[in-house]
């Protein structure tokens, strides 16, 4: 019995110095703003005071364009997403992205709301502040979701409507990304907020990849170290916890404005039958599945997807 119990008690210790080992491999505290500036947020970027916060985004192509393009990215991401769209457009569009309040270098939201209302009034409130009284909105995934709620509470504002892999309906994933499920458990969360293995982050971004061969080191060090921008990690468990998948799910068919979507076939965490809700309930729409790509095709494949953008643009 005693050499069970030494054994035991052995098996106990080990556990216990491996876990805290991977704690401390893992402790990563919040990161001030200011030290990663320097790398992801370089020329053009620029940071609006809106709101009480300062809004990361970057503003590119003729200011005399009528009607701006304006991209969303989704849950974690960041404007740096569509730099392959950005790229492709500016030399004839003005392309405007931004870090969405709690992600990014745009950091939380100073009240805490996290309502997909108040990202409308906050996209408006920076529409205002750049002169843009209308535009072309482009939204990925939950920038999809504040997309097309753009459209239907101002749609004054939206001229065309391009849904990217987007979030609207209840739906159920074949697969979510591990960050987003600890994001969800609500006692981990004081734990998660000082505490990120960067593996986490690399399978999280595999996990939304069709091919994820495309991913590099420097994307997963991208999404690594703004996740860890200072408000960062509690703001996105109260993303989710106040912005719940399909809330306003019956407001989709009141969105009249010329819609694309696109799709990735291989999203496994919004599955591409959602593509098919879109089309049935926005009348006129229109659907461009991309077979093997993922849950954020614009930045996994950005020519081809970009190519079906300016295709629509053009019509």
């Amino acid at each position: 019995m005693k050499t069970a119990l030494k054994v035991l008690g052995g098996l106990l210790l080990a556990l216990v110095l491996l876990v805290g080992f991977g704690v401390v491999r893992a402790w990563a505290p919040d990161r001030e703003v200011d030290s990663l500036k320097a790398r992801w947020a370089p020329p053009p970027s620029q940071f609006v005071a809106l709101m009480g916060m300062q809004v990361h985004l970057r503003d590119e192509g003729p200011r005399n364009d009528p009607q701006p393009i304006v991209l969303l990215h989704g849950t974690s991401a960041s404007l740096h997403t569509w730099d392959g769209w950005a790229d492709a457009l500016k030399g004839e569009r003005r392309v405007i992205r931004m870090d969405l309040p709690g992600f990014g270098l745009t950091g939380p939201m100073p009240d805490g709301n996290y309502q997909l209302t108040h990202y409308v009034e906050v996209l408006v409130a920076l529409l205002d502040q750049l002169g843009v009284k209308q535009a072309v909105v482009a939204g990925n995934s939950f920038g999809g979701g504040l997309a097309w709620k753009l459209a239907a509470d101002h749609p004054a504002r939206v001229s065309k409507l391009v849904l990217v892999d987007a979030a609207g309906y209840p739906f159920d994933p074949k697969s979510v990304p591990i960050g987003f499920k600890v994001a969800q458990i609500s006692w981990l969360r004081p734990v998660m907020e000082n505490v990120l293995p960067r593996s986490m982050i690399e399978s999280s971004v595999r996990n939304v990849y069709g091919d994820p061969s495309r991913i590099t080191p420097e994307l997963i060090d991208r999404y690594f170290e703004l996740t860890l921008r200072a408000g960062n990690r509690h703001a996105l468990g109260e993303r989710f916890r106040q912005s719940p998948g399909g809330q306003y799910a019956a407001e989709i068919p009141s969105v009249k404005q010329p819609t694309l979507i696109l799709w990735g076939g291989q999203d496994r965490l919004i599955p591409p039958d959602n593509a098919e809700h879109f089309q049935r309930d926005i009348a006129g729409s229109r659907i461009v599945v991309f077979d093997v790509l993922g849950h954020v095709p614009h930045e996994e494949d950005p020519a081809a997807t970009v190519a079906a953008m300016k295709s629509f643009l053009a019509q």
